[in-house]
């Protein structure tokens, strides 16, 4: 068959059965756009493979299952999508019960036992000395960091790299603990 007669023999079917196939792949995904999109890809999917399909009797038809299978192809990667979204929100949903039920838990007058004290100070002891020392007179003494940097010859920034370094091995330390029990270091001690 010569190029005419396939331009000719699509046109004709593209002008005959466009609306038709929209109309079926709307029923399975819901979405004008997307049926649009998945019709002409089965028309192109034709098109570019008419010269192997000459033993093709019903080109209709064949689009009509070649768009059959895009839709199904479509409908299972929505699904797949749907289940990954599905299990986010659940461990989304499990992070968010946890952290209820860690809250429930929390006990403030247990905060400031000294049992948690002790915790807190073996944590401080893994600390280097200048650290700790820091640390201890900006959340124990209540100093700000432009006095600590005063007293310490050092500069405002060095202040905050041994409080983030103190804090940073704490959450590491306490992390088996209750989340609440960093209350007790990154609030009430915060300057």
């Amino acid at each position: 068959m010569d190029e005419k007669a396939d331009i000719k023999r699509f046109n004709n079917i593209f002008v005959t059965h466009r609306d038709r196939y929209i109309r079926f792949a709307y029923s399975y995904t819901y979405n004008q756009e997307t049926a649009e999109d998945l019709v002409t890809e089965s028309l192109m999917y034709y098109w570019e493979n008419r010269h192997r399909l000459e033993e093709v009797k019903d080109i209709p038809l064949y689009i009509l299952v070649t768009l059959k299978n895009k839709c199904l192809d479509y409908l299972q990667r929505e699904r797949t999508w749907n289940n990954i979204a599905e299990n986010l929100l659940s461990n989304k949903e499990w992070e968010l019960q946890m952290r209820i039920s860690s809250l429930e838990a929390c006990e403030p007058e247990t905060l400031f036992s000294n049992e948690v004290q002790e915790l807190v100070n073996q944590a401080l002891a893994k600390l280097p000395e200048k650290s700790r020392h820091i640390f201890i007179m900006s959340r124990y003494e209540g100093k700000n960091y432009q006095t600590i940097a005063k007293e310490t010859n050092l500069s405002v920034k060095s202040i905050e790299f041994h409080i983030s370094k103190a804090l940073n091995l704490l959450r590491k330390e306490l992390k088996d603990y209750l989340p609440c029990l960093l209350f007790v270091v990154d609030f009430f001690y915060t300057p």
